[in-house]
């Protein structure tokens, strides 16, 4: 049944497609999209299809009835049972016949980031799948043509070169605050004119213990973000500041900026998602209150601002700002990251797959906090690579990065 939503949109409307959206950013989006309008009330975004990975069916089922999306896709699960819900709640919602097409399978995210392409199903191809399982949907978002909002940090580091080289000029926009600050503070100059990219870090849970305090934290406390309602693996990554290392690498791939010129602050509040400091010493900020849904509006719309987005910052109140060095002695995995990224080749691959590994390993009680970052240093010294990127040489990389490192955690037990 032919979505009216989506039978005569307006020159400016925008058609969109979410992977991952039963996800933080997914949900989030949807949110996104539903308020958005343009001047004459017509909607701003349509979802015209949606993928997930499958834990979660039934919300899969009740998006894809909210959003009317033309297709569907499941990582896991079965496309009969899928199809049955969905037709089971247009039916409630009135809706009865709406079926839309249906894509089950460990690639249906890259099929239904392909389907983009296929008579401008899509304006815009949000990216919010967790872990570099987003690298195919990536490339496949990008071969379509389609504008890739990027929250898939993951398939840029892992990719990197292939990534960049199948990305037009413009066609690659970032997701994350981070980044999605950095993107607006350069408009503030040219490229010649920036000096240093300043990532802000929050600190995570364990800003000011030291090492040896480290040592004995819990997965509960690991989980206790002071700030960002994540997953499980971005969370710790936030608390070993692996997350932080990994958005080094993605600020140096995004903005072609040295990795010796990026560098990581903690501000605990959360509000300066990050900065670009210029050749004539100004600084320029990016600020307002933690809430993921600018960054994501600013993806779907860019280059304008969707209004009404999130909150603004309230001036009519005392507040105040702190900055701390990073405490690299405590956190090193930052330094690691910027290490694994100037060999190149599939060493980032290995640095993830390697702390994704050892993040399971430490939920699991398996092994210790520190040991996270401790394995993915033993793993990476021992990696070698081919000086040729290609997708099977990630694949390869990323296979042999698990095993050596579920092999070194037996013998940590």
């Amino acid at each position: 049944m032919q979505n009216s939503r989506h039978a005569q949109p307006s020159a400016a409307t925008r058609r969109v497609i979410l992977l991952g959206s039963t996800g933080s950013i997914g949900t989030q989006a949807i949110d996104v999209i539903d308020r958005a309008r343009l001047a004459d009330g017509s909607e701003r975004f349509v979802v015209t299809a949606l993928s997930a990975g499958g834990g979660n069916p039934e919300l899969l089922a009740r998006q894809a009835v909210h959003t009317r999306a033309e297709a569907v896709g499941m990582a896991g699960g079965d496309a009969g049972a899928l199809r049955a819900l969905i037709a089971e709640l247009a039916a409630a919602s009135g809706l009865a016949g709406y079926a839309p097409e249906i894509f089950v399978g460990p690639d249906a995210s890259t099929a239904i980031a392909g389907w983009a392409g296929g008579g401008g199903r899509a304006d815009v191809v949000l990216n919010g799948i967790t872990g570099s399982i987003g690298l195919a949907p990536t490339l496949a978002a990008l071969d379509s043509g389609a504008l890739l909002a990027l929250a898939n940090k993951e398939s840029l580091i892992v990719g990197g070169a292939l990534v960049k080289g199948a990305a037009a000029p413009g066609q690659l926009v970032p997701v994350d605050s981070e980044h999605s600050a950095l993107a607006q503070a350069l408009r503030s100059g040219s490229a010649a004119e920036v000096d240093r990219l300043v990532l802000t870090a929050s600190g995570g849970p364990f800003r000011g213990r030291t090492r040896a305090q480290l040592a004995t934290v819990t997965p509960a406390e690991a989980l206790n973000h002071p700030t960002w309602d994540m997953g499980l693996m971005v969370t710790t990554n936030s608390a070993s500041l692996v997350n932080k290392g990994l958005e080094v690498i993605e600020a140096h791939l995004l903005f072609d900026v040295p990795l010796e010129r990026i560098d990581v602050v903690v501000h605990p509040q959360s509000v300066v998602h990050s900065m670009v400091q210029f050749t004539d010493g100004s600084t320029m900020a990016q600020c307002s209150p933690p809430d993921m849904r600018l960054p994501i509006a600013l993806g779907l719309g860019w280059p304008d601002r969707v209004p009404g987005a999130a909150l603004a910052c309230d001036w009519t109140h005392a507040t105040s700002w702190t900055f701390e060095p990073l405490d690299t002695e405590a956190f090193p995995a930052v330094g690691l990251a910027k290490d694994a990224a100037r060999q190149g080749s599939t060493f980032p691959a290995v640095f993830n797959a390697a702390n994704e590994e050892a993040v399971h390993a430490f939920h699991a009680g398996r092994i210790g906090f520190l040991d996270i970052v401790d394995t993915v240093v033993e793993v990476l010294s021992e990696h070698s690579a081919d000086s040729r990127l290609t997708v099977d040489s990630v694949l390869d990389a990323e296979g042999w990065a698990r095993a050596r490192t579920t092999e070194r955690l037996a013998l940590k037990g």
